[in-house]
């Protein structure tokens, strides 16, 4: 989701939440050069993606400094550079919808950051070395100590995935510790946080993949069904699970999975779609859906962030933000780029086969 500007409200909340910070004097800082990534056309993203460099300035009233430590390439992002997702950016653009930094300069006014915090990026243009915006767009993180490079990576995609995973599993209906949810997907950074969190809830899982391979990952974290994806998808969810009711399907792929994850559901179930990775529209069985009294819902967090109360939205990052800086709620990494590497990270962002999320890394951690 680049540019996310409903990610910007969550400072109005988690600023003055339960993040710990403290105030200190910006001292100034000479002139330097820094990268950043833009576009000013919409469509491949490797061939559109520019690097470019601008001179570092002052520091205007209210600002702060941030040094870019790690930003996650999201699909949302790569699908709004290509011109295939629900908001289109002012162009030019800067892309980039998460991520984590550390403040190296604050103006005088500030009051809420300090030199050296960890932040999440929330202002968006996080493909960068660095981001110089209103104290607003930063969200201070926790007083964590001395904290890894690992976890450093992972509280960088704590604004999009989790929060998608957890509300998607909270959101449709009450599942019980002991019910089943399935899912398509599932060795995406959103199947792996749903899994994780369903397993801390006792909630059982059945997980569709496309391919062979990826059984173990899955199960380590928690899986307790995974199979792969075909025409007889529903009979073996059916059997795995000992025909038991499902009352809730997640499914980011579209096609025929879509279908057959809605062939698989109990009586009353919900299908939630969040995604079209097939490139295909979702087939459904309309005679099954009205005979089974199947219910479809579509989620999109970009609109969550716009609709959803500052209790609402804090309550979600209490829960996620502290899993994540504890260890507990992680996703697979695959590979890491520089900023000047960015149609290297873009490309392989879009590949298939891949077990993990692609990081631009501006430096070494």
């Amino acid at each position: 989701m680049t540019k996310i500007s409903n990610i910007k409200m969550l400072a109005l909340f988690l600023a003055y939440s339960f993040f710990t910070v403290a105030d200190l004097d910006a001292s100034s800082k000479h002139s330097s050069q820094t990268k950043y990534i833009s576009y000013s056309q919409i469509g491949n993203p490797a061939d559109v993606l520019e690097v470019k460099t601008e001179t570092t300035h002052v520091l205007s009233s209210g600002e702060v400094r941030v040094k870019v430590l790690a930003a996650p390439i999201n699909p949302s992002d790569l699908y709004q550079i290509s011109g295939n997702y629900g908001v289109d950016p002012v162009l030019p653009a800067r892309p980039g919808s998460e991520g984590v930094g550390r403040v190296t300069e604050v103006s005088p006014e500030v009051k809420n950051l300090s030199v050296d915090q960890l932040v999440l990026l929330a202002s968006g243009s996080t493909w960068a070395e660095e981001i110089v915006a209103p104290a607003a767009g930063f969200l201070p993180l926790p007083n964590l100590g001395p904290i890894s490079a690992e976890i450093i990576e992972q509280l960088s995609m704590s604004a999009v995935n989790p929060l998608t995973a957890l509300l998607m599993l909270t959101s449709y209906g009450d599942i019980q510790e002991g019910q089943w949810i399935v899912q398509s997907a599932a060795n995406s950074a959103v199947g792996g946080y749903v899994i994780q969190l369903a397993k801390q809830r006792g909630i059982k899982t059945v997980n569709v993949v496309r391919r062979d391979g990826l059984a173990d990952d899955l199960m380590s974290k928690g899986a307790d069904v995974v199979l792969i994806d075909g025409p007889d998808l529903a009979a073996k969810i059916a059997e795995a699970t000992d025909n038991a009711p499902i009352m809730l399907a997640l499914d980011p792929v579209g096609g025929d999975t879509f279908g057959r994850l809605a062939d698989s559901l109990g009586y009353g179930g919900t299908l939630v779609t969040y995604g079209g990775l097939s490139g295909k529209p979702g087939a459904l069985n309309t005679g099954k859906v009205i005979f089974n009294d199947t219910r479809v819902r579509g989620f999109w967090l970009y609109k969550w962030y716009q609709i959803a109360t500052m209790e609402e939205k804090q309550a979600a990052f209490g829960q996620v933000i502290p899993l994540i800086a504890n260890g507990t709620l992680k996703a697979n990494i695959d590979s890491r780029f520089s900023v000047d590497q960015i149609k290297q990270a873009v490309t392989r962002s879009w590949e298939g086969g891949r077990n993990g999320k692609v990081l631009i890394v501006p430096t070494s951690l």
